[in-house]
């Protein structure tokens, strides 16, 4: 079982990804903002990162170049 991060500012689209993941027998980490996956990828080190491109504060650009 892999642990994936799914970054996205949306609740609804957020839940959705995250039980398909877990459909798939995977452990989804939630995050609603960059500032946040950034936290939680160093404390979990996930094995992927689904990252919305899109949000409000800091971008899933700028989260990834980070």
């Amino acid at each position: 079982m892999s642990k994936i991060l799914i970054v996205d500012d949306s609740p609804a689209q957020l839940y959705s990804l995250c039980k398909m993941v877990e459909s798939g027998g995977h452990q989804p980490i939630a995050a609603e903002s960059g500032e946040k996956a950034l936290e939680l990828a160093a404390d979990e080190h996930p094995a992927v990162i689904l990252m919305d491109i899109v949000m409000p504060g800091m971008s899933g650009y700028q989260a990834t170049r980070r």
